[in-house]
């Protein structure tokens, strides 16, 4: 189902909240790579071009990958936007939850303007003194964390393509850092790369490779 036309983000406006912005990340669960943010700035519903803003945002999940980045063009060229990307040594050290939250306010610092008011999709709280409405399935029910979401899916999914370049054994390409049968396969038969998650649960069973790299 379509998400959108703006329409929380409008009512807010209506109540003089000059800037929303939609706040998203991908990566929680992957045994592999970063986890990424992304932060949708709206300050205007109707574009330049007398069109409606974000017109056809869906939730990143339901898009095929071409979709996906076609609408990704569209959203970073109709309003600013701002990545976070927190690496997964970082997650090791300070776990998911917290690398997560960290993502989220590295992308909204990264803004060209503060938000007045942050629509965040699940439950995470930001540590920012800015007001903040979390929102369950936000990236399926409002238009700007719909953006976020694809922003940041096809951010991250971009990084781990070029890691399947410098890690072409683990086929990082297919999944990206997921938990698959074929990736819990090579993972057993050779160890983590240096960009696997070393405390999540089937790397810290897999077989180590002590490296330096």
């Amino acid at each position: 189902m379509e998400i959108g036309n703006l329409a929380l983000e409008s009512y807010f406006h209506s109540q003089g909240i000059r800037f929303v912005a939609g706040i998203d990340e991908v990566g929680r669960g992957p045994l592999a790579g970063p986890v990424v943010a992304a932060a949708c700035l709206v300050f205007r519903i109707v574009a330049p071009s007398g069109t409606p803003l974000l017109e056809g945002v869906r939730d990143s999940k339901v898009l095929t990958p071409v979709a996906r980045k076609k609408i990704f063009w569209r959203i970073v060229t109709q309003t600013p936007v701002a990545v976070g990307v927190v690496s997964e040594r970082k997650i090791d050290r300070v776990n998911i939850l917290q690398a997560t939250r960290l993502a989220m306010r590295e992308a909204v610092l990264a803004l060209p303007v503060t938000p007045d008011l942050l629509l965040i999709d699940g439950d995470v709280e930001i540590d920012l003194p800015i007001d903040q409405v979390p929102i369950f399935e936000g990236d399926k029910r409002v238009t700007s964390i719909g953006a976020a979401s694809i922003v940041a899916k096809v951010t991250r999914d971009e990084m781990m393509m070029v890691y399947d370049r410098v890690y072409p054994d683990y086929g990082f390409r297919n999944h990206k850092g997921y938990a698959t049968e074929a990736h819990l396969r090579v993972l057993k038969e050779r160890g983590p790369s240096p960009i696997h998650r070393r405390s999540f649960g089937p790397v810290k069973e897999s077989k180590l490779i002590e490296l330096e790299f």
